[in-house]
């Protein structure tokens, strides 16, 4: 606590009393102290003082060396000619107001006032519970506070980019709560006295799956394949998986089913051709669900999962490159059949040739997947004039049956 001896420089002096005199008795200038320190008020006299007491507002505490006060906090510091003080232990906000120092002179009595003044470090009192509502809903966060001053209370999330300002006040709103307002809120009481009261609300926004990722996948037969499915939600998301409308079961066919969190992921250990296809992975919480088609695609050892029939429609790209020149097969015009809805594995008894276009010209080859080399070369497609397109009538020579797998 403060040496409170600065307040009354004349505490320790000896003041003459003369007929009149209005600054006798003197008290100190009001006292300032915090919640729980001690307070010392002094009062000057002088030696024609015959009585003293201190009053609290209209209660007597001590008068004289007699103590009239039944707090054991309030014991008396000094009776001298000059200086009459009491001291109050362990202060509380009660203990705030005016304190009157009284004495009784030959003439007549006088009186001196001290204000009481006690500071109260920022506390919350009160504030809200963590919450989880849904997404779009309105919520409304609490933080009471209490201190002397008054507090300043501050709202602020707490976010993945660092601490963002919110809103000054006690009662903090939030219309139509998105995904992204999710977290923890920080209240904070403040007003100098002490450090800062803070407290956290954790509000958790649900909201329905979506797959964040899901990739086509190529593998080799014989080899270990394996599709994955993100996706976020609160509450986290259950997966199922699905090839045409049959349900994947966990470790049948030699597939295994793991979901953990966010992911979940479908393992194939030996995959055969009858894998290769389109597969469905399905996410599900209590306020929706989603879904997404991956392909496990065949590929073979060291060539670029690029290297592969890419068909969406009726139209279809090769993806990849060679320098081989493209022959033209002359005798062959068995069409390519392509499925809009269900990508799946084409088998080519010969050869096929289609009309086709492409979004830009370049060197463009077919593959067979499943043998892994160059099916009939590859094909200069040409710029479409005026167009940035180019189209035409390709073809290629299939030298034996086989396979070639497609994706929408």
């Amino acid at each position: 606590m403060p040496d409170l001896r600065s307040a009354c420089p004349a505490a320790a002096e000896r003041v003459p009393v003369r007929s009149g005199d209005a600054t006798f008795p003197k008290a100190m200038d009001n006292v300032t102290v915090r919640q729980g320190e001690s307070a010392t008020l002094r009062c000057t006299v002088d030696d024609r003082v015959t009585r003293v007491a201190w009053l609290n507002r209209s209660t007597i505490l001590y008068a004289g060396n007699d103590k009239w006060s039944i707090d054991n906090r309030v014991v008396i510091l000094s009776n001298t000619k000059t200086q009459y003080s009491i001291k109050i232990h362990n202060v509380d906000v009660y203990d705030e107001g005016p304190y009157t120092c009284s004495v009784q002179t030959d003439n007549h009595p006088k009186t001196s006032r001290v204000h009481l003044i006690v500071q109260v470090p920022p506390q919350i009192v009160n504030i809200s519970s963590d919450i989880t509502v849904n997404e779009g809903s309105s919520v409304t966060l609490m933080c009471l506070a209490f201190g002397r001053p008054e507090p300043t209370v501050t709202w602020r999330h707490l976010s993945g980019k660092g601490q963002g300002f919110v809103s000054e006040d006690e009662y903090l709103e939030i219309t139509g709560i998105t995904r992204e307002q999710s977290g923890e809120y920080e209240c904070s009481a403040v007003n100098d006295v002490a450090v800062p009261d803070v407290r956290k609300v954790k509000v958790t926004v649900n909201y329905p799956p979506y797959i964040s990722n899901a990739k086509n996948t190529g593998a080799s037969v014989g080899q270990k394949g394996i599709l994955q499915c993100e996706a976020s939600a609160v509450p986290v998301a259950e997966f199922q998986w699905f090839k045409e409308d049959t349900r994947l079961a966990n470790g049948l066919d030699g597939v295994r089913i793991e979901s953990k969190g966010r992911l979940s992921t479908l393992t194939f250990f030996n995959v055969s051709e009858k894998d290769y296809g389109n597969y469905t992975c399905v996410a599900t919480n209590k306020l929706g669900n989603t879904n997404a088609s991956i392909i496990l695609y065949g590929t073979s050892k060291g060539r670029s999962k690029s290297s592969f029939v890419s068909a969406t429609g009726a139209a279809f790209g090769v993806k990849g490159a060679a320098h081989t020149s493209f022959h033209h097969p002359a005798s062959c015009h068995l069409p390519l059949l392509i499925s809009h809805k269900k990508p799946e594995i084409w088998k080519l008894q010969s050869c096929f040739q289609r009309a086709w276009e492409s979004q830009s010209p370049g060197l463009f080859c077919l593959w067979n997947v499943v043998a892994g080399s160059e099916v009939g070369g590859c094909s200069q497609l040409p710029a479409r004039p005026g167009s940035g397109k180019g189209t035409g009538a390709v073809g290629w020579g299939i030298p034996k049956a086989s396979m070639i797998s497609g994706q929408q």
